[in-house]
C-alpha cells in the first residue's frame, strides 16, 4: 500500500517533528520590545515570560499613566514580534509540503 496516502502520511510526520522543533526553539527565544523612542524596553521569551524590563531615567520624569503606556506598548511591540517570528519559522516548517487543499493544521501554528 505504498501509494499517496503512506506519502501523505510521511510527510506529516516530517512535518510534525518540524513544528515541533520549532516550537522548542520559539520558546527559547528572548526578543526586546520598546516604546517611546527606546525609553521603556521589555524582553520576552518565546513563552511570553517577561524576562528584563528596563526604564530609562528619563521616562521616570514622565507621570505614572504615561510611564504605564510605555510599559503596556513596550510589552506589545515584544508579543508581536513573538508572534512574526514564530509564524514565519511555522512557515519555513511547512514550505514545500503538499498540503491537500483545505487542510487545517489546528493548533499547531
Amino acid at each position: 500500500m505504498k501509494g499517496p496516502m503512506q506519502q501523505i502520511l510521511a510527510q506529516a510526520q516530517k512535518m510534525q517533528e518540524n513544528v515541533k522543533r520549532l516550537q522548542d526553539e520559539v520558546a527559547r527565544m528572548e526578543i526586546t520590545g520598546e516604546s517611546g523612542a527606546g525609553l521603556v524596553k521589555v524582553t520576552l521569551t518565546g513563552k511570553h515570560q517577561a524576562k528584563k524590563v528596563e526604564i530609562s531615567p528619563d521616562a521616570l520624569t514622565e507621570d505614572k499613566e504615561f510611564l504605564e503606556d510605555l510599559i503596556a506598548a513596550a510589552i506589545n511591540d515584544a508579543t508581536q514580534k513573538i508572534d512574526a517570528a514564530s509564524a514565519s519559522k511555522m512557515s519555513a516548517a511547512t514550505a514545500g509540503m503538499q498540503l491537500p487543499a483545505g487542510m487545517n493544521l489546528g493548533g499547531l501554528m
